[in-house]
Formats: C-alpha cells, structure tokens, sequence
C-alpha cells in the first residue's frame, strides 16, 4: 500500500474521535487545537520524509513479511544498515522539527515484543508471535503510527506491582474472557498519544509469579471508548495556545512530544489484539531490550536538535556582531564536539548490533545505556552554552504585543536592534527560538526519557563485565585467576 503523506496522516486523525482533555476540556481535533497541532506537524515530517526523493532510502524500508515498501517507523531491523539508518533518519528529522516527532516509542516497542514473543512461543508453545505479525502487517500496510505505552504511574515505589494498595498504580488484566482480556489502569508520559492511530501497551518492569496479572502486551485503537487522555502542560504553552507566533519559540513543531496520561477504565482488548498474558518471566527482557533500543535512539534525534541550537546561537552571535569573538568561536566549537560525541555513541551502539533469535537485531546494550547517559549530560552543557552565548536579553525580552505596538513597538525595534540591515525581528525570533529549545521540558525529556540516569548507571554496570576486567588486571600481574578478594 503507498505511504501516506503528510496531509494524508493528518486527514486520518480527523477520523478518529478519542477522549483527549487539555486545561479541563475535551479537544476535539488534534490537527487544529493550538496545543497539538504543532505536535502531529512534527510526526506529520516522518510522513513526508517517505516520500522525498532525497530521503526515501533512510525513511522506507522493505518489510521482512510481506517484502512491501513500508515506513522505517514500522520496520523490525533486519540487520546493522536497518540500524545505522534509524539512526541517521532521527538525526535528519532532529534537524528539521527542532522537537520530537514520536514515532520513535512506537518502534522500539514493535522490535522488542516481536523478538521477546519469538522467545516466549519456544520456551511455552504459545502463538502470541503470529497474533503480533498479523497486527504489524496492517500497522506497516496503513503506515499508522503507534505509541509505545510503557511507563505506569507506580504508586508507591517501594512495593511491586502486586503489593500495590491500589492495583491500579499498575496497569493490568481485570477479567478474561473467551474472546479476550479486560484491563484497567494507566501509562504516564505517553510521547504522541494524541496524535497516534494504535496504542502498543507493555510491562514497565520485571515481574514475579505474584504479578501475573501485570504481564500484559496488548494493541488497542487510540479512540476506544474507554480510553481517557490527559495532554500535559509544556513550557510556554500559554503564548501557543494564544497563537503568539513569535513567543512561542517554534510555532511551527511543539515543544517536546506532546506528552499525555493515558486511562484505561475496562478496556475490552480481543483475543488476537492480546500479544502477552501472564508470561512474567519475559517481561524484564521485554523491558530491557525496549529500552536498548529506545536509548539509542537519543544520541541522534537529540543531536538534530543540537545542531538547530548550535545554528540558532551562531546566527545571533551574527546579528549581535559577536561571531569572530574567540571566546565565541570557541564555545560553538565545544557544542559541535559535544553533539558529533554524542552521535559516534548513537552510531557505535548500532555498528555493534547483533541479531536475536527471532532474526530481528539488538543495538549493543552497555553502548546504547553509555549513549543515553551522555544525553543526560551533555544536551544539557549544550543548553547552557547556548543561553551563555545568547545573552541576558532572552529573560527579559518583551513580548510580540510589544513589537507590534503602535505606541511602543518602535521602542522594541530601536533598542533590541543589533547589526545595521538586519530587522530586530530577526534577532527577537531566533532569541525565542533558543529560549524554547532550552527552557524547561524539552531538557526534562532529555533527562528523564528513556529511563532516568540511573537507570542507565544501573545497566551499565550490569553490563561492565567486572569480573572479566578483574581477570585482564590479575593476567597482567600473574595472579592466580583463583584468588579470589571478598
């Protein structure tokens, strides 16, 4: 089936009715509610990459099932080029959105379940692998977009699924049925909910025997009725909402993904929509292999947006008469070494791939969790080095009201002027750019999306092989590899 564009995806959306609330009231159509609207422009660029001559090859592939041409977004990577273009796909896409663009959750589901359930239908004679390829192949003939529901609100941390006073804190099967299953519960943080056409929804952790009920994969449309979505606030999403066109910073694309709680209060799911049910000694693959992937990921659809910031910050450095400064120079020149550092680490995890069983393939874990550590570091220094670059003025400037004032806009326009022959407009929207691409939630998303630094210390420690580096130490010494330290 031809891939669709991206006034094609969009009209698809107006098709749709889910329950999606924002500030206390239902939005009614994604594609033209100030809030998001600019997130589905965003995802709409994955459609249209597909259909660009310049970019078809990174944004298209062959499906392994049917042998059709489909959207990478839908793609089981097959080998190491499958990886290396993921990889330069989100780092194109980064460059020309500067947000998020959400499909990426979404895959990084499809390739963890479809190798997990391989596994899981050998070791219990189960049939979950096919019930998934046939729900993929509609996913990958429709090219719909999916997201990836993960992360439960987890109630009180202390305590597992099961031990939770309120079961709800994990999402979980609450009947089953001969045709189906009944869930009840809730995914946070949900990147692209309000804009996707199915929701793939997965265990958030490892789980004991106690937790059966817990270990679920299911795929669900985005507007079943007894789905309720919450749109989270962004920073500044008030001057969006006022369609402040300068304000908002990047009015074309959102701020970040478009994040959203999403509810489920006894949601039907049949029996061939259900890809797990109870198998709790799959569940902390599943989770480990989503978030390799996932992880991997940041070192490049991060990178695009640090090249847009690098690129913002030279600009007003030009406009402000700055830019041959050496110590100018020489900060632009740390924010390009910081993002080609953080792509080598998006790269190499990719290079290092290796297949499963199933045939679909692995990123490199350590390098993958090392990819994501850095972009909970270094986006940040990049961020900083652009607000010190940028000057004071940012936290001051006044607004578009302002500019466009009869009484004082000449004000504005006299004396946030920089150098001769360039309008102040000029400068006052690439200042509000650099304001929205550091301030606030997208630096949260970098920090907390795919796992919280610790979660990647946590893996990579799992990961160093200690014991062999011990054994390297003791080799070089001649120490008996028997002796053994407490």
């Amino acid at each position: 089936m031809k891939l669709k564009n991206g006034p094609e995806y969009m009209e698809s959306l107006k098709k749709l009715h889910p329950k999606i609330y924002y500030k206390g009231k239902r939005i009614e159509d994604v594609t033209t509610h100030p809030a998001t609207a600019p997130h589905v422009r965003a995802a709409a660029m994955t459609y249209a990459l597909a259909n660009d001559e310049e970019y078809e090859d990174l944004a298209t592939a062959t499906s392994h099932l049917t042998g059709r041409k489909i959207s990478r977004f839908t793609h089981v990577h097959q080998n190491i080029e499958d990886l290396l273009k993921k990889v330069k796909l989100l780092r194109v896409l980064g460059q020309k959105t500067a947000t998020c663009f959400q499909r990426c959750v979404g895959l990084d589901g499809i390739n963890a379940t479809y190798s997990v359930l391989y596994e899981m239908d050998e070791k219990h004679g189960t049939d979950y692998l096919e019930r998934f390829k046939k729900w993929l192949i509609r996913v990958q003939d429709e090219n719909i977009m999916v997201v990836g529901a993960m992360t439960d609100p987890k109630g009180d941390r202390s305590k597992g699924p099961a031990d939770q006073p309120d079961p709800d804190q994990y999402l979980h099967i609450v009947e089953r049925r001969d045709d189906g299953i009944v869930i009840r519960g809730a995914k946070l943080h949900m990147t692209g909910a309000v804009n996707s056409h199915e929701i793939l929804v997965m265990p958030t952790t490892a789980m004991d025997e106690r937790s059966k009920d817990y270990a679920v994969v299911c795929a669900i449309p985005i507007d079943d009725p007894g789905i309720t979505m919450l749109f989270g606030r962004q920073a500044n999403d008030d001057r969006r909402d006022n369609l402040e066109r300068i304000d908002a910073g990047k009015p074309s694309f959102g701020a970040v993904g478009g994040e959203a709680v999403i509810v489920f209060e006894d949601v039907f799911v049949p029996t061939e929509r259900v890809f797990m049910d109870g198998q709790t000694d799959f569940t902390g693959d599943l989770v480990y292999r989503f978030a390799a992937h996932h992880r991997a990921n940041y070192g490049a659809c991060k990178t695009g947006l640090m090249d847009v910031l690098t690129g913002a910050v030279t600009y007003l450095a030009q406009i402000q008469g700055t830019a041959k400064a050496s110590h100018v120079r020489d900060k632009v020149t740390e924010m390009i070494h910081l993002s080609e550092t953080l792509y080598s680490s998006s790269i190499a995890c990719s290079a290092e791939g290796t297949p499963t069983p199933s045939g679909a393939y692995m990123v490199d874990t350590m390098l993958a969790n090392v990819c994501k550590h850095n972009v909970t570091r270094f986006h940040f220094e990049v961020a900083r080095l652009a607000l010190d670059l940028a000057g004071g003025f940012i936290a001051t400037l006044p607004s578009e009201h302002d500019l466009n004032s009869e009484e004082v806009g000449h004000l504005v326009k006299k004396y946030f002027s920089g150098v001769e022959g360039i309008p102040t407009e000029h400068r006052i929207k690439i200042a509000r750019l650099i304001e929205a691409m550091t301030g606030g939630t997208a630096l949260v998303e970098s920090m907390h999306g795919a796992g919280s630094p610790q979660a990647q210390r946590v893996m990579i420690f799992r990961e160093g092989d200690l014991m062999k580096k011990v054994k390297l130490a003791k080799a070089l010494l001649g120490v008996p590899s028997s002796d053994k330290a407490a």
